[in-house]
C-alpha cells in the first residue's frame, strides 16, 4: 500500500471516530472555505464589483455548477 493510500485509511479512519456532529462541523467549514475562496476569485476578476454583486456571481456560479452536474446525470 502506498503512502497516499496510507494516508487516505488513516484519515477515513479518523472519521469513523467521529460523531456525526463533527463530521457535519467539518463539512460546513469545508464549504465556507471553499465559497471564501470564491468570492476571492471574483473579486480578483471584477475588482470593482460592489459585494451584492460579487454574492450575485457567486450564486451564478453555484447554479451553473448544478445546471452542468444535471446535464451529466441526464446523458446516457
Amino acid at each position: 500500500m502506498g503512502a497516499v493510500q496510507n494516508i487516505d485509511q488513516l484519515q477515513v479512519n479518523a472519521y469513523r471516530r467521529m460523531t456525526g456532529e463533527d463530521r457535519l462541523r467539518i463539512g460546513l467549514g469545508l464549504y465556507e472555505a471553499s465559497l471564501a475562496i470564491a468570492r476571492e476569485g471574483i473579486r480578483n476578476r471584477f475588482p470593482d464589483a460592489s459585494d451584492a454583486e460579487v454574492e450575485e456571481k457567486l450564486r451564478a456560479r453555484i447554479r451553473a455548477g448544478y445546471e452542468v452536474e444535471a446535464a451529466e446525470s441526464r446523458s446516457p
